[in-house]
């Protein structure tokens, strides 16, 4: 399987890499995704929401008024979810919604994405670059020979380069990050893909 290799210019270069099978040939499996996609989220959540019931309240230590003739409904306590003030009932409570993936899911999951980004023409290979300073100015010109327009993007990279991070940090709707750290919402939530030359040893080595 052979892939066109492009420069830092959006254009072909001529040359041609082999891309792995045992990941760009993963045919696409959407329930592995859709499981690795909604452990990330769930895991995002804090759960601290939290609401007082009747024993945190504060006050309702004295019986409102006697039990019998006044009249009116009985009470024992002013912190009575049926008053102003009082407790809530069922009110949410501090939680946990962390969800455990399998780590051979979670491979098989950013497998089945890349394989199938590739099948769609939405990932490209870069030869390896970086940008002298960590000015985005110096980074635009590579952003619009690259047509990615208003749409997000993805480039992966094999090492941290902290320069063409800070250069891509100010545009929103790009993101670099090492191609060993990505995870399976990271390739789910952008429309391209590009991955540097160097970069795909490095997948190689964590997901095969």
């Amino acid at each position: 399987m052979k892939a066109e290799i492009y420069n830092r210019e959006g254009n072909p270069t001529g040359e041609k890499m082999d891309l792995p099978e045992s990941i760009f040939a993963t045919p696409l499996n959407e329930h592995v995704i859709y499981l690795c996609v909604k452990a990330q989220l769930a895991n995002k959540r804090q759960g601290t929401h939290a609401s007082k019931n009747r024993s945190a309240v504060r006050g309702g230590g004295k019986k409102p008024w006697r039990q019998k003739g006044r009249g009116v409904a009985r009470a024992g306590t002013n912190r009575s979810p049926l008053w102003i003030g009082g407790g809530r009932v069922f009110g949410p409570q501090p939680r946990d919604y962390s969800q455990k993936v399998n780590k051979k899911v979670k491979k098989l999951a950013r497998r089945s994405v890349l394989a199938e980004k590739f099948r769609e023409g939405k990932l490209k290979i870069l030869q390896d670059f970086s940008v002298e300073t960590g000015k985005t100015k110096e980074f635009m010109p590579i952003l619009s020979s690259l047509e990615i327009g208003k749409d997000k993007a993805l480039i992966l990279t094999a090492e941290l380069d902290r320069n063409l991070v800070q250069a891509t940090s100010n545009v929103p709707r790009v993101k670099t990050m090492r191609a060993d750290l990505v995870s399976t919402y990271d390739l789910v939530n952008t429309k391209s893909i590009f991955i540097q030359q160097g970069a795909i040893a490095k997948l190689e080595e964590v997901l095969a």
